[in-house]
């Protein structure tokens, strides 16, 4: 009988080890899953956010603007209010862009604008002003390139230009439209 009970004990210390892991994968799988976790509530909001890029040399570059930050732990995403971005580098143009709302990346880079957006460049000695409407308008900061997938509507002086898929790289001034493009040119007056 002692002989049994030896042989039986190794067979029922890992049949409690199975069990044991079993209940511990369990229970870390429901306290994963609890709402608790799943919640998406901001854990901080900043009123009046300003954001100021500088150049080399010490001046302001770039600025965002929102009229509220909030930031969501859950998936580490950043919503704006009212977000307003200003470039002014040195040897271009100012250009504003404003919208209703807008997501910030993680690292800060781009800015993801939704509702009526607005996007304005100030003339230069080689360009007329430019004006750019669109419902969503994708932002990289470090490389100064807008993108558009949706209906975007650019007015510039005596012309109309409407499209969709919009690439505007904004150092060149380069601007191309994708598709159904559609102008609108006012010959000018004598």
């Amino acid at each position: 009988m002692k002989l049994a009970a030896a042989r039986l004990f190794p067979l029922l210390l890992m049949l409690a080890l199975a069990l044991l892991t079993f209940w511990l994968d369990r229970a870390v799988r429901d306290e994963a899953t609890h709402p608790s976790l799943r919640r998406h509530d901001p854990d901080y909001i900043v009123e009046n956010f300003r954001v100021l890029n500088y150049n080399q040399s010490g001046a302001v570059e770039s600025s965002l603007t929102a009229r509220k930050m909030l930031h969501y732990p859950d998936d580490d995403s950043t919503e704006l209010a009212q977000p307003h971005l200003v470039e002014t580098k040195t040897g271009r143009p100012r250009t504003d862009v404003s919208a209703m709302r807008g997501v910030l990346s993680q690292d800060g880079e781009e800015v993801f604008l939704y509702d009526n957006v607005v996007l304005e460049r100030e003339a230069s000695d080689a360009r007329s002003e430019v004006r750019i409407e669109t419902s969503a308008l994708h932002f990289v900061r470090s490389r100064s390139l807008v993108r558009s997938e949706s209906d975007v509507r650019i007015t510039e002086e005596r012309q109309v230009i409407s499209g969709r898929g919009l690439e505007y790289d904004l150092d060149t001034g380069r601007m191309a439209l994708r598709e159904r493009v559609r102008a609108r040119v006012e010959h000018a007056r004598r």
